[in-house]
């Protein structure tokens, strides 16, 4: 027989708690934007840096300068862009 009375099962490594990276699409058309600001986070490099945008390590797009943000496509490719 057991000493101490169980203590139930751990909570903390439940598959359905975990927290989502939270990836997308920040800044939409038309929205006004400051520098520095992220406009798309990503894994790979699914929308590519226009003019005033640059390309962050793990993929992230951001605001180089302060202005509206635009999408267009260029060689089948979505590009983001602030002017």
């Amino acid at each position: 027989m057991a000493k101490v009375k169980s203590g139930g099962s751990v909570r903390q490594h439940k598959q359905s708690k975990r927290k989502s990276k939270r990836l997308g699409v920040k800044k939409y058309a038309g929205e006004e934007v400051k520098v520095g600001q992220i406009l798309v986070r990503q894994r790979g490099a699914t929308y590519k840096p226009a003019a005033g945008t640059a390309l962050g390590k793990d993929y992230t797009l951001f605001a180089m300068k302060t202005g509206k943000v635009i999408y267009g496509k260029k060689h089948s490719k979505t590009t983001v862009g602030v002017v």
